[in-house]
């Protein structure tokens, strides 16, 4: 379907007999809700792992629950931003296969290309994802605040809720260097992956911030925020990573009591359809970026599926404000 718009919990551990004697309320009834108090509300699907398996009956068939609901996606909302190709595709379709209902794509071109529109087809005949597995294109600008706004208004009053944010849109200019970089080209890369990164943000959070429901925001960052890379003058670009390292951290710590969730991924060098006719035109660089790599090679689209699941699901719920590398060892050196 194609759309336009303008414009936790954790366990606590058993107590020690020491520990215990210390809390200041007895290992009654209070002391589960006093307990619950510290480690927030349960899932709706209640108890799992080891709480659970305690809990049951002893004539219960249990069945598996890692899947069925901690890394299940069942139901929920999502807005992509960079998804008309590349890792935003990637991980809207790993959404999709997860169990969300709906997964908003939002790219700068006015419909979708031939990559979209063939995954799209993809999605709507998927089985036993437990939703509707449905895929929406939408044209939009990130660097234009309300309109990105206005996109997450718009999914909210269509949808009734919003959970998953994934900022994937990013840019990437040629090698420049640093004492001649055009003002210019250093705005422009710096308002698509710092400004653009925000607004998808504050389009998705402040849609979860009004249902309540708490949610998790997903910026893609880079190995290029944590380091320059070797061999390529990206003064701008590694600079814009580190920003969105710094404003995941930052908005996590505020909207924490919130229950909204952020972090960040750290890809390393991925080999996507563009990376792919750039590679084609430079075997010499494919060769240095494979020697930088502890794998022997560089990474491909699906191997960020796991990450951005885990971290949309209630698999990572106490997690936020930390960022994952998905390098190949890149940064292990």
């Amino acid at each position: 379907m194609i759309t336009k718009f303008r414009g936790v919990r954790s366990i606590t551990s058993q107590l020690g007999a020491r520990r215990c004697s210390r809390l200041p309320f007895s290992t009654t009834a209070s002391t589960h809700t006093a307990l619950g108090q510290l480690t927030g509300p349960l899932p709706p699907y209640g108890r799992v792992g080891v709480a659970r398996a305690l809990e049951v009956s002893p004539t219960a068939e249990p069945t598996p629950t890692i899947f069925a609901n901690e890394f299940s996606l069942a139901d929920h909302v999502a807005l992509v931003s960079g998804a008309n190709r590349g890792i935003g595709l990637e991980m809207a379709l790993a959404l999709v296969e997860a169990g969300a209902r709906s997964v908003y794509c939002l790219d700068l071109p006015q419909t979708p290309g031939e990559e979209w529109m063939k995954v799209n087809e993809f999605a709507k005949k998927l089985k036993g994802t437990g939703g509707e597995g449905r895929l929406e294109y939408i044209s939009g600008d990130v660097t234009d605040q309300e309109a990105m706004w206005n996109v997450g208004k718009t999914i909210g009053d269509r949808e009734g809720r919003m959970d998953i944010c994934i900022a994937a849109a990013g840019i990437l200019k040629g090698d420049t260097s640093c004492l001649t970089y055009p003002g210019k080209q250093f705005k422009q890369v710096i308002d698509v992956n710092v400004n653009g990164v925000l607004f998808t943000a504050q389009a998705a959070g402040q849609q979860m911030q009004r249902f309540g429901n708490g949610g998790s925001i997903i910026m893609i960052a880079s190995i290029s925020g944590h380091g320059a890379n070797k061999g390529h003058p990206w003064t701008s670009y590694n600079t814009s990573k580190s920003a969105v390292l710094q404003m995941a951290r930052s908005m996590a710590c505020e909207l924490g009591p919130q229950r909204i969730r952020v972090n960040t991924i750290s890809p390393a060098y991925i080999n996507t359809s563009m990376t792919g006719q750039f590679l084609a035109t430079r075997p010499e660089v494919e060769e240095m970026w494979v020697e930088q790599h502890p794998l022997g090679r560089i990474g491909r689209p699906d191997e960020l599926r796991g990450a951005a699941v885990w971290l949309a699901s209630d698999a990572s719920s106490f997690c936020t404000g930390s960022d994952f590398f998905v390098s190949g060892g890149y940064q292990a050196w």
